[in-house]
């Protein structure tokens, strides 16, 4: 019984860490707005690394999904070195960009 408990909780603890944000939702905003340089799979887009002189991680690596959610959405809301904030992704849409970000892990 006590491990029937156990795996109850485990089952509710990981489905609500991804209850914030819906990946479908996350995708489409994601297709709109980040992937003319993260690219449609989340490797970064060659041409656009070199046009602004960046390396763009890889957003299934490691670096990127080790990131905690709030990170996620603050690189999103505030940019990151030549990043910009991106303006079109606000309010829930940033919490379902990140779900859908969260589906790239390698």
């Amino acid at each position: 019984m006590k491990s029937a408990m156990i795996a109850v909780a485990l089952a509710f603890s990981i489905g609500s860490a991804y209850a914030a944000g819906d990946a479908t939702a996350g995708k489409a905003t994601y297709e709109k707005a980040c992937k003319a340089c993260h690219g449609a799979a989340g490797t970064a887009n060659p041409g656009m690394a070199k046009a602004m002189g960046v390396d763009i991680k890889d957003l299934g690596s490691s670096a990127v999904q080790g990131m905690s959610d709030d990170d996620l959405k603050k690189v999103i809301t505030a940019g990151k070195g030549k990043m910009k904030p991106v303006g079109s992704v606000t309010g829930k849409s940033v919490d379902d960009v990140v779900a859908y970000v969260r589906t790239l892990k390698k």
